[in-house]
């Protein structure tokens, strides 16, 4: 709608100062001569924006002109209120400025969406680490967030999983990202990923590093985890399934039933350290036909559970005592 779209070109301009039509364009996915006549139509309505000329040029609000959050409409502001992620925001040590946002944007939303910015608030709670995973300690998070912001560069002491596994690593931190509870930084040279809280040791100096402007974080971001998937599925086994026993995941092919019943397919897998953990868990539903070195170490596997555990009918059973039953 038109009374949106303006709301949205006065606000991106309040925030973020002088931006030109074709850049206005590109935000609100509209043509360039489209924004011209809502920039006379702002004007038209007393709006104090002004338009430069040349290289440096575009449109800007009057210093110090602010408007009042009276366009927000009920969705938005419970939109709003559920971004503000606590546990996150504490971390960064942005818990405190998080809250007071939150309510100097609460005062400032017309009486009528108040209601709706403290339901949301009250019946949504995210908590984004999977219940098997302990927090990562990230003693250095809050230095490393200082210095995406202040684009300072860091020297760091960083474990990583290969040999040599403790190395030292010169970063030009060009933002953070938050996944499934556990932080990255992305950083230049490069740009690559590291985990925070495999930074053993960091150190800021007064070094400073200008960040690439065409650099995307949310589409470099997008692709890392592409390349992730990819890599991480590059390797393949063929295994038989017995009836009724299914493998979760994309990317398996060949699956033909043979004549005793059982499924042979060929499935993507991570590794074999984690192909022999997962398959172990179906236990004599599956049989490993290929690679070799996966097939060998599950029938190591289960010949050290067999010498562990003997043949059942070797041991005689065990009567529970009269103290295990309940009273």
């Amino acid at each position: 709608m038109k009374s949106s779209r303006l709301v949205s070109i006065l606000l991106l301009l309040q925030t973020r100062g002088r931006m030109t039509a074709a850049r206005l364009a590109e935000e609100l996915e509209v043509s360039v001569r489209t924004v011209y006549r809502d920039i006379e139509a702002l004007n038209a309505a007393g709006v104090p924006l002004y338009g430069d000329a040349g290289h440096a040029g575009g449109y800007r609000l009057l210093d110090g002109y602010r408007t009042r959050l009276t366009g927000l409409t009920a969705d938005e502001a419970e939109a709003l209120f559920l971004a503000g992620v606590p546990g996150p925001a504490a971390q960064l040590g942005l818990g405190s400025v998080l809250a007071a946002a939150q309510l100097k944007v609460r005062a400032a939303l017309p009486a009528e969406l108040r209601p709706h910015a403290d339901r949301i608030s009250g019946r949504f709670h995210l908590d984004a680490p999977g219940w098997y995973a302990d927090a990562d300690e990230t003693p250095y998070l809050p230095a490393v967030a200082d210095a995406v912001w202040n684009c300072r560069a860091l020297h760091v002491r960083y474990r990583r999983w290969r040999e040599p596994t403790d190395v030292e690593r010169h970063l030009e931190p060009y933002g953070l990202v938050l996944k499934a509870g556990r932080w990255y930084v992305v950083a230049g040279p490069g740009p690559r990923t590291y985990r925070v809280d495999q930074i053993l040791q960091l150190t800021t100096g007064e070094e400073q590093f200008t960040r690439p402007d065409d650099f995307d974080l949310a589409g470099y971001w997008a692709a890392y985890q592409r390349d992730f998937h990819h890599r991480l599925r590059a390797a393949r086994a063929v295994v038989r399934l017995a009836p009724g026993v299914s493998l979760p995941g994309p990317g398996q092919t060949d699956a033909r039933v043979e004549e005793d019943g059982w499924t042979r397919i060929t499935v993507p897998i991570e590794s074999l350290d984690h192909a022999h953990a997962e398959f172990l868990r179906l236990g004599s539903g599956i049989e490993v036909l290929d690679p070799p070195e996966l097939r060998d170490r599950i029938a190591r596997t289960a010949a050290e559970l067999a010498e562990r555990y003997g043949n059942p009918g070797d041991r005689p059973l065990r009567r529970p005592s009269r103290s295990a039953h309940p009273a």
